[in-house]
């Protein structure tokens, strides 16, 4: 019997990224899974990134591009992409970011065997040049818990996620401005009580200088509002969180 390839939805969205997309892009192309669509929202870029996503649409009729007439923040525009997506499966993909070409095919197929509704995969860390640096996250094998990932005992990177609709059911990201996909993480978790990680570093994530990703007194004043304002967590239980948050964050290596 034929493998049947359920379809990809792949959720991008764009600020000013015309130094990095097109590698994101062709990573995509690149794929070894025959059946996906890639959906870019772009955030009122200011640069030539548009007329770059112009470029691709024109080319493949599985490339669909939208554009914020103001910059409206990641959140909403990955949500603009959600909202149109026809495929069983979503993946994300940041545009600075770029995928291994058997990374939907690996990882999919891992999903369907284990009927797995989420999963991640470890990643290589790239500089601005895209120069391997050696450094690879490594998540323990097995499920991965709503508390494992409330406590950051492991993190996901977003552009190594893929989601199960048919087992998670319908969801749109968070309206913040940062640390909007570890809140989606979050939210999913808590409703179907676990993730999966598949332990091949299929994923390129770009490290580029001033990324608010790394900025840490950004990410511990958004860790603190998830607990508080998205998890809701009472104030007892978001100092403990917070303080494992803290002890990990400062001794990460």
């Amino acid at each position: 019997m034929a493998e049947k390839f359920d379809k990809v939805s792949i959720i991008m969205s764009t600020f000013n990224s015309l130094a990095y997309v097109g590698e994101a892009i062709e990573s995509v192309l690149s794929q070894s899974y025959p059946n996906w669509e890639l959906l870019i929202t772009d955030d009122a870029s200011t640069d030539n990134t548009w007329q770059l996503l112009s470029f691709y649409e024109q080319r493949y009729n599985n490339i669909h591009i939208f554009k914020n007439e103001k910059n409206l923040g990641a959140a909403r525009s990955r949500n603009y992409g959600i909202e149109r997506a026809t495929g069983r499966y979503l993946a994300f993909l940041d545009a600075d970011d770029s995928w291994q070409a058997n990374k939907l095919s690996e990882q999919v197929s891992f999903m369907k065997r284990n009927q797995v509704p989420v999963s991640c995969t470890s990643y290589q860390v790239v500089d601005e040049q895209g120069k391997n640096l050696g450094l690879v996250d490594r998540l323990p094998q097995g499920a991965i818990s709503y508390d494992d990932l409330l406590k950051k005992r492991v993190t996901f990177g977003c552009s190594t996620v893929i989601v199960d609709k048919n087992r998670t059911g319908y969801f749109m990201m968070p309206d913040l401005r940062t640390g909007q996909d570890y809140a989606t993480w979050l939210g999913i978790l808590r409703r179907v009580g676990y993730a999966q990680h598949y332990p091949q570093p299929l994923t390129n994530y770009r490290i580029t200088p001033g990324s608010i990703s790394r900025n840490k007194v950004r990410k511990a004043q958004r860790q603190w509002q998830i607990y508080r304002q998205q998890e809701k967590l009472g104030l007892a239980r978001s100092m403990i969180c917070f303080i494992n948050y803290a002890y990990r964050a400062t001794f990460r290596r």
